[in-house]
């Protein structure tokens, strides 16, 4: 039942940092000039436009379960129209880097919650162990999503970066990486991605002041 409640638990919070993600990304694009996710109803905190069945349940559970060192996922892509963006040549990267951004921002304001709550003799040691466990799954959640996300392989949020800083006579790279870019990412995914945990890691006690996760 624990375990049970642990991973239901570890879902919401993960839920929640993917459609805060989605939604940066479509107030992004909206203050570059681009109204698409506006008009298809996805800059919304309702969670349910944004739920991918696979993406943001079921594979999360999985990895889980599994006790995968990386655990991530992702909701319904909220959709943009790059061409309607002011800034052609940095407007996608922008839109991209957004994501990312934005649970970065998250882990930064939590992570300093978690620095300097113990200080504050206002609160109880059982409400404040409680409180600052829950606050730390979020903030290494976030810094996982932001860390696999900006990885510059299509269709995650690093390859739109990599996109708009690649000099011209290097655009074959991106014509190999948007045709093969699926099966790269699950190769990276399967044999690469625990070595982003060490990474996650780090940043996680450098933001938290070396406050331990597991």
């Amino acid at each position: 039942m624990e375990s049970a409640m642990q991973s239901i638990f570890f879902i919401v919070i993960l839920i929640f940092s993917v459609m805060v993600h989605e939604i940066s990304h479509g107030f992004a694009a909206l203050f570059l000039g681009d109204k698409t996710a506006q008009y298809a109803g996805r800059l919304t905190l309702n969670p349910i436009p944004h739920i991918d069945l696979f993406g943001s349940i079921i594979l999360p559970l999985l990895l889980f379960f599994f006790q995968s060192p990386i655990l991530f996922g992702w909701a319904k892509p909220v959709p943009y129209n790059p061409y309607n963006l002011r800034n052609q040549k940095w407007g996608p990267a922008l839109v991209g880097a957004a994501g990312p951004g934005s649970n970065i921002l998250i882990a930064l304001f939590m992570g300093l919650a978690v620095r300097f709550l113990p200080s504050a003799p206002v609160f109880s040691p059982e409400f404040l162990s409680t409180f600052i466990s829950t606050l730390s799954i979020i903030v290494f959640l976030n810094l996982a999503l932001a860390i696999f996300n900006l990885i510059p392989i299509p269709p995650l949020d690093g390859s739109k970066v990599l996109f708009s800083i690649l000099p011209y006579q290097w655009h074959f790279i991106q014509g190999f990486l948007e045709r093969n870019g699926f099966f790269i990412l699950l190769i990276f995914i399967f044999f690469f991605s625990r070595f982003l945990l060490p990474i996650i890691l780090f940043l996680f006690s450098l933001i938290t002041g070396g406050m331990r996760l597991f």
